[in-house]
């Protein structure tokens, strides 16, 4: 069951997903609720359309730059002023595809937090790395860096999210054992940093959580919620998974 002093937090990442169609959908039939944080992140293109909405709004990625000559970027004051309250930072897609570091991620982090918001920030093993035994190694690398980056008020300042980079978008979806288990390194991990703000600190699993699995995931006692990919683009599917993390 998730942990009664941690309030449960769910976030749609849309992705490069969406319209105004569906953002107005979300709007119009996705409601707050007092017993979980909800929180969609849409394409940027997007965010200053959900200013009606009853839940919160975070962008997918963003610069470490202020604002200036940094074509195609979007800067942490942008953000906030379309009204975002959370970042997604670390994202594999993004450390993958787009060459960001460990250190690139965590001066990330850093500026995000200098600006005012929350970033969620992503960290998991791609599937050579489980099958080698070293997930809890690769883990503690991408940890480390923000810490050695940020310090440690880092840890009540964010969001963490454990997304296997082998669950992401497959289908495959880490066992709630497994996920448990690093759900609960992670923790202790930061509980050698900061003992109060790592038992207060929401941990989220990634990686193919969808309506059917929600529940059980959720029940493991370091699971504090989801942040949810293609389920999070179904208005049906995602308010399961709000309501079985409430």
């Amino acid at each position: 069951m998730i942990n009664s002093q941690r309030k449960p937090f769910v976030a749609g990442n849309w992705k490069m997903n969406g319209s105004n169609e569906l953002v107005e959908s979300f709007c119009s039939n996705l409601a707050s609720s007092p017993a979980v944080d909800v929180v969609i992140c849409p394409p940027a293109v997007y965010l200053s359309k959900f200013s009606h909405a009853e839940f919160a709004v975070g962008a997918q990625n963003a610069s470490e730059f202020a604002a200036g000559a940094h074509t195609g970027e979007i800067s942490l004051s942008m953000i906030a002023e379309a009204g975002c309250k959370y970042v997604i930072l670390g994202h594999s897609e993004r450390r993958e595809g787009h060459n960001e570091s460990n250190e690139v991620v965590a001066r990330k982090v850093k500026a995000t937090i200098a600006a005012g918001l929350t970033p969620i920030l992503c960290i998991g093993e791609p599937l050579e790395v489980r099958e080698s035994g070293g997930v809890f190694d690769f883990v503690k690398a991408q940890l480390d860096a923000i810490a050695n980056e940020c310090g440690v008020n880092y840890i009540k300042n964010s969001v963490v999210a454990y997304e296997p980079i082998w669950a992401i978008g497959t289908g495959k979806t880490a066992s709630p054992e497994q996920a448990q288990e690093v759900h609960a390194f992670i923790r202790k991990e930061l509980a050698a940093l900061d003992a109060s703000a790592a038992a207060n600190v929401r941990i989220l699993y990634g990686g193919s959580v969808n309506a059917a699995n929600a529940s059980e995931l959720f029940a493991k006692t370091d699971i504090d919620g989801g942040l949810i990919g293609g389920a999070s683009l179904k208005i049906e599917d995602f308010t399961t998974i709000c309501q079985a993390a409430s």
